[in-house]
């Protein structure tokens, strides 16, 4: 197996001095809690923050700590009090957290902490570089690290990189409103596998990744127009065998004896969770108040032990939710206690495991209600706790975990009277009932626990691995480049077919405003000057437009995808008779379309009609699109007319005529020693079937396509052709009579 690196906000140990002296303390949380239970299991190097401050000039201690933590198999990443401040408690937990989790009241957009968010994942991405080897597997965890992925794939542009993202992934609608979105989900995008706990946020993510970026997706893998990047749901396990076997040793036997004997034959309720206000504890309190006051016979009867483990404490709204917290629970205790019951049972402070372990165990009921949980682990290791399969989960539906603990009591903790309810049924549940839900639980915890979730995790991000290096090599490599301009150069006759949009210059939102750069224009220059070569510009755009911007060059030119050509220094035909009667049937339903998609428009051509919606929501674009599709499929029927699905482009115009059929009158022309054919679109792929096999098709971006070779990005589309260019007058420009000075005059890039 290939050494793996994990990196992820913390490591699984925690350093502090005590007495001069280095400490190690295993760290807290899920990701700790559950990775760290196997990753020294296999060669692996763990790289995160130590939970300790050094300063800059602390050498000497930083060499300490880097010794003692390669004894565990981690790497330091030393943050300052600054970057904890501002990066930690500031945007990972002011901004992030809130919003990912729903709670925008708490969301505060800061730049200066975005600023430092940005600067400590490349103080990661330096750390990951100082230990990285070729071969490893590299492992991003979390949201503090969500830029990461992209500034690893910059650096090692051949790495395997997997994310996983351990919290929820919200809607569109929440999560556009973080105003660095486009930077967030471009740093995940750096990732070949993208990992979430449960579909729903899954589908949440390749939403927003196609709304803000635009980037289409089928079958969850997103073309982000230079690599293919696949998502998937991975829901976490736990050490199963860990949690039940320390249920049945002698230690927690002993503390669950102790816990009976100090509750007597009362019934107990476990609330355990970080004090976070994502947890619902307010609720839980509130709803077993009204409990106890709407049920008289429950007092004295039932207790509740709440566990609050202390969180990011020097975060304000985390202080107000635990000043808020011990208000009600000294309110509950001093309305129903007495001198032999206290209802509430509260704990701040962290549990040692085996005391956790024994709390799960011994209590009746477990209160597991965050208001929005990624998984929550905690409810998984309640079960596995039930050795003796008797107790009841009481389990949130906003938890990942409640989609796989479908036996538990799920609830809505919105709901007070559903919670109480809830409450209810859980105490009076037969143990017979108790014990057939646990043990199909438990079933289902024991096959898929934390080996089993990190092996899945590890196979996929292989597979989509394999499938980049399998696609690569259809790529122009830098080989399969130098053997391009090498043709190029020894050729005597070349025909370049150029398609337009997307190739020469990038997609615009707006069409109007994607009028070629003196760049382009001067590659083109250059290129129709060469002799030997002709120059064929193919668009789908209206002829009086491109005659407007190349009608002074000496170049060929294909307007709306055929239906016109003008050859050099010629007057435009059109190769095939057309009729265009057809528009009078055909464009009232295009504007009743139009009318209901804002932000879609019309585009009239001489013999085709163009229904564009780049510009608009692109949910609403996309479905609009298919239902116009079909639409159009059964008007046309009789018409013989072609409908084409092109770049958030639907065009109708007549069948006998494409891309393809039009270039032909090139093609056919003579036995052309060199053919270079580039395109983006599906409407390219008729000019890539006429080619002949030998010629140099080229599919811009990696989606499938009949073109032998794929590029990138259209950004490498003119240094492709200047590379050509500068070969060619070096090798061979004064033996074949070509014009000096022409390349020098363009711009560098």
């Amino acid at each position: 197996m290939k050494r793996l690196l994990i990196i992820s906000n913390r490591l699984p140990v925690n350093i502090s001095r005590e007495n001069g002296e280095l400490r190690l303390q295993r760290s807290v949380g899920g990701l700790a809690t559950g990775v760290g239970s196997f990753y020294k299991s296999c060669e692996s190097l763990w790289i995160g923050w130590p939970g300790m401050n050094v300063q800059k000039q602390q050498d000497e201690e930083k060499n300490r700590i880097i010794e003692t933590l390669r004894k565990e198999q981690c790497h330091p990443v030393f943050l300052t009090p600054y970057d904890i401040k501002h990066y930690y408690d500031g945007f990972c937990n002011n901004t992030l957290w809130p919003l990912l989790h729903y709670f925008n009241l708490f969301v505060e957009y800061d730049p200066k902490t975005w600023a430092v968010y940005q600067r400590v994942n490349e103080k990661f991405c330096d750390a990951v570089m100082e230990v990285a080897r070729p071969g490893d597997t590299i492992w991003v965890h979390d949201y503090h690290l969500m830029l990461l992925p992209q500034m690893l794939r910059e650096r090692l542009p051949d790495a395997e990189i997997g994310y996983f993202h351990h919290i929820p992934f919200p809607s569109f609608e929440v999560f556009r409103n973080l105003p660095w979105r486009r930077e967030i989900l471009s740093g995940l995008l750096g990732a070949d596998l993208i990992g979430f706990h449960t579909y729903g946020y899954v589908r949440h993510f390749l939403s927003s990744v196609r709304r803000v970026l635009g980037y289409e997706h089928s079958f969850g893998e997103v073309r982000t127009g230079t690599r293919m990047v696949r998502t998937d749901l991975f829901p976490m396990g736990i050490d199963y065998h860990r949690f039940a076997d320390a249920a049945e040793s002698a230690p927690v036997q002993k503390e669950i004896a102790g816990i009976r004997d100090k509750y007597g034959k009362r019934k107990l309720i476990l609330s355990f969770d970080r004090l976070d206000y994502t947890k619902g504890i307010p609720l839980r309190l509130e709803a077993f108040d009204t409990l106890l006051e709407k049920k008289p016979d429950y007092q004295g009867k039932v207790s509740l032990v709440l566990v609050a483990v202390p969180s990011r404490t020097g975060v304000h709204s985390y202080q107000a939710l635990k000043k808020r917290i011990d208000e009600l629970v000294g309110r509950i205790n001093g309305k129903y206690g007495t001198t032999d019951w206290v209802p509430v049972h509260y704990y701040y402070n962290f549990l040692p495991f085996e005391t956790l372990v024994a709390f799960y165990s011994a209590a009746d009921v477990a209160l597991v209600t965050p208001l929005r949980d990624g998984m929550n682990l905690m409810a998984k290791e309640c079960i596995a706790t039930r050795t003796d399969g008797k107790g009841v989960l009481i389990l949130s539906e906003m938890a990942g975990a409640a989609e796989e603990l479908g036996e538990a009591i799920i609830v809505n903790p919105n709901d007070q009277d559903a919670m109480i309810e809830a409450i209810e049924t859980a105490l009076a549940m037969p143990e017979k009932e108790q014990i057939d839900r646990n043990r199909t639980m438990q079933k289902r915890l024991m096959r898929y626990d934390i080996e089993r979730w990190v092996g899945d995790f590890l196979t996929r991000l292989g597979d989509a691995r394999a499938v980049r290096v399998e696609r690569s090599e259809q790529i122009v490599t830098p080989a399969i480049r130098d053997e391009l301009v090498a043709a190029y150069s020894t050729a005597t006759d070349r025909l370049l077919l150029l398609d337009y949009d997307g190739t020469l210059v990038p997609f615009a939102a707006n069409p109007q405003k994607a009028v070629p750069g003196d760049a382009t224009r001067e590659v083109l220059t250059s290129l129709s000057r060469t002799p030997g070569n002709e120059v064929v510009v193919i668009s789908g755009r209206d002829r009086s437009t491109l005659d407007d911007w190349f009608g002074d060059l000496d170049i060929g030119i294909i307007a709306e995808h055929g239906v016109w050509i003008k050859e050099r220094s010629g007057e435009w035909r059109m190769p095939e008779p057309l009729l265009d009667e057809w528009k009078e049937e055909i464009y009232p339903l295009l504007e009743l379309y139009t009318d209901r998609t804002p932000g879609a428009f019309i585009e009239e051509k001489d013999y085709s009609l163009v229904w564009h919606y780049r510009r608009t929501e692109p949910l609403l674009g996309a479905q609009r699109a298919k239902d116009l599709k079909d639409d159009l499929l059964h008007l046309t029927s009789n018409l013989n007319l072609g409908i084409m699905d092109g770049n958030k482009v639907i065009e109708i115009k007549n069948n006998v005529v494409n891309k393809g059929r039009t270039a032909l009158n090139w093609i056919s022309e003579r036995a052309w020693e060199f053919i270079l054919a580039i395109g983006d679109d599906r409407t390219d792929e008729d000019l890539f079937e006429v080619v002949p096999p030998d010629a140099y098709s080229i599919k811009v971006g990696l989606a499938p396509s009949r073109a032998r070779f794929n590029l990138v990005s259209q950004r490498d589309v003119l240094p492709l052709l200047r590379e050509c260019i500068e070969h060619e007058n070096e090798c061979g420009g004064g033996k074949k009579g070509k014009e000096k000075g022409v390349i020098e005059s363009m711009a560098p890039g």
